[in-house]
C-alpha cells in the first residue's frame, strides 16, 4: 500500500535527522515508526505473550539511561511533607 502524508517543515526536518541518525532512508524509517504504532490485533487478548512482554519492556526502558538519579533523600517521606514538618 502507498499513502502520501504531508507533513510541515518542523516534522519533516525532525524525521530526516532521525532516519539519518539511526542510518536508515526516511521512507523505511517512517514505515517502521507507522508498524509500531498500529496494533496488531485492536480488540486484544487480555494476555500477554512473552514476545510482546520483551517488546513492552525495551519500549519502557528504551529511554531509561535518561533518567537522572536521584539522591537518596529525595524519595524519604520528608521530602513529600516537606511542609508538614
Amino acid at each position: 500500500m502507498t499513502i502520501q502524508i504531508e507533513l510541515d517543515p518542523a516534522t519533516e526536518a525532525r524525521l530526516v535527522a532521525e532516519a539519518e541518525s539511526r542510518g536508515l532512508p526516511v521512507e523505511e524509517y517512517a514505515t517502521s515508526l507507522l508498524r509500531q504504532s498500529v496494533p496488531h490485533d485492536p480488540r486484544g487478548t487480555g494476555r500477554l505473550t512473552p514476545e510482546g512482554f520483551a517488546r513492552m519492556s525495551e519500549q519502557m526502558t528504551k529511554w531509561s539511561h535518561k533518567i537522572p538519579v536521584l539522591p537518596p533523600e529525595a524519595t524519604e517521606r520528608e521530602s513529600f511533607y516537606e511542609d508538614r514538618w
